[in-house]
């Protein structure tokens, strides 16, 4: 996939300043908001099935809790750094903030390659992940979700090694659990339901219409595979997907539910019958109307921001999008929904399940997807409000919205002691 050198964090805090800049936010806001709030490295050793031992770095940043309990995936990576983590963190806060749920902004992760490791490894390196930042995770305090190669599997495992440590059951330590030990109905492809929501929004103030719209999605994991399908249900013609192995590509429209089984059975989407391989930078330029990046950070950068031919970009990934590219693409006049909001549901219904967990009742999907369309619609309207009064774009639009919402809740608690 396309590669940037800039520092992820780096990205946030440019993000970040441009907004406080405009917002006339003062010296102190600036600095408290600026800096996560704690940061936690751990080492911590693994058996494997071989009998050696090996040990692996993991992390667990909170960037804000004033509105609420922190809140944020795990993911497992070769990639993941601190930095990584820290910029992740505070998109979450912005996140959270900008679809008004009362969580602040997390995010963790474990140095590893888990495509390498057993289940049995893989569980073992959970569960000492968990214990180790046991101090910090809890229902009252910070809630962890899927992220990046993790999945409901490993939730149970973080949800059961914390309860062993408590001597109770406590689901609400994390969602994005099995729906049998306490998770939501509707959880599964609730990110990419916010990805399909606000795309159909912004169809309709652009006038696109679905059956005349060319869809591009980068990356078929969980987002990216049912954002494929969800736009294809609504009537769009899916022209490329992609996965790690590269792309495939057929302008007449891709059949997703083939797509989803040829990848299932040949771990990968490259040889998919009908279509034509392409590489993941020719897959980002093909001529569409909307481009997907659901993949990772920094995928849309200078080098290729002047051949994307989208005419609306919806973030399905976090920081695919350098500030370097974001103002080619405001120059070019393409709409960019932006990561924070385009995103969000799967924070929204993880909020849900939260929810579902302290009151041990339970809602039926019908209701998860009604409330969910409705905190998607409202924040989709009001970042687009935002941005229209200011003449701003919509990452501008949702950045204001969200550091407005968390500076007022940190000035209204003020400074302690």
């Amino acid at each position: 996939m396309t590669t940037h050198t800039m520092n992820p964090y780096d990205t946030a805090v440019a993000q970040f300043d441009d907004a406080a800049e405009r917002l006339g936010l003062s010296q102190a806001m600036r600095a408290i908001l600026h800096k996560p709030k704690r940061e936690l490295i751990v080492n911590f050793p693994v058996r494997l099935d071989n009998g050696d031992v090996k040990m692996f770095t993991g992390y667990r940043v909170q960037h804000n809790i004033t509105r609420g309990p922190a809140k944020g995936g795990v993911r497992y990576s070769p990639d993941v750094s601190l930095d990584e983590v820290r910029a992740l963190a505070m998109w979450m806060t912005w996140k959270c903030a900008v679809v008004n749920i009362p969580f602040g902004g997390a995010k963790g992760g474990v140095i590893c390659d888990p495509y390498t490791m057993s289940a049995a490894e893989l569980e073992r390196l959970t569960r000492r992940y968990a214990s180790e930042i046991a101090l910090l995770i809890g229902p009252d305090s910070d809630i962890p979700a899927p992220d990046m190669n993790t999945n409901p599997q490993v939730m149970s495992w973080i949800m059961d090694t914390y309860s062993m440590h408590k001597g109770y059951s406590i689901p609400a330590v994390v969602t994005g659990k099995p729906l049998a030990i306490g998770g939501s109905e509707g959880r599964v492809e609730a990110t990419a339901r916010g990805v399909m929501i606000v795309a159909r929004e912004a169809m309709r103030e652009a006038g696109i219409k679905p059956e005349q719209c060319s869809v591009v999605v980068q990356g078929f994991g969980n987002v990216g595979s049912i954002s494929a399908r969800l736009m294809a249900e609504m009537g769009c013609r899916v022209i490329g997907i992609s996965d790690v192995s590269g792309g495939v590509y057929n302008p007449k429209g891709i059949d997703i539910h083939h797509a989803l089984r040829h990848a299932k059975e040949h771990g990968e989407l490259r040889g998919l019958r009908g279509t034509e391989n392409i590489s993941n930078e020719a897959l980002l330029e093909l001529p569409c109307d909307i481009l997907i990046p659901a993949a990772r950070e920094n995928q849309l950068t200078p080098s290729n921001a002047s051949r994307i031919q989208a005419r609306l970009i919806v973030e399905g990934a976090n920081g695919p999008t350098t500030p370097e590219a974001d103002y080619i693409f405001n120059q070019r006049g393409i709409t960019v929904i932006p990561d924070i909001l385009a995103n969000a549901g799967g924070v929204t219904v993880s909020y849900f399940e939260w929810i579902q967990d302290l009151q041990h009742f339970f809602w039926t999907e019908p209701q998860v997807n009604q409330q969910l369309e409705a905190i998607m619609t409202r924040a989709y309207h009001a970042v687009r409000a935002k941005a229209y009064e200011q003449q701003v774009s919509l990452r501008m639009g949702a950045y204001l919205l969200a550091v407005s919402r968390v500076a007022e809740a940190t000035e209204l608690r003020g400074i302690y002691p």
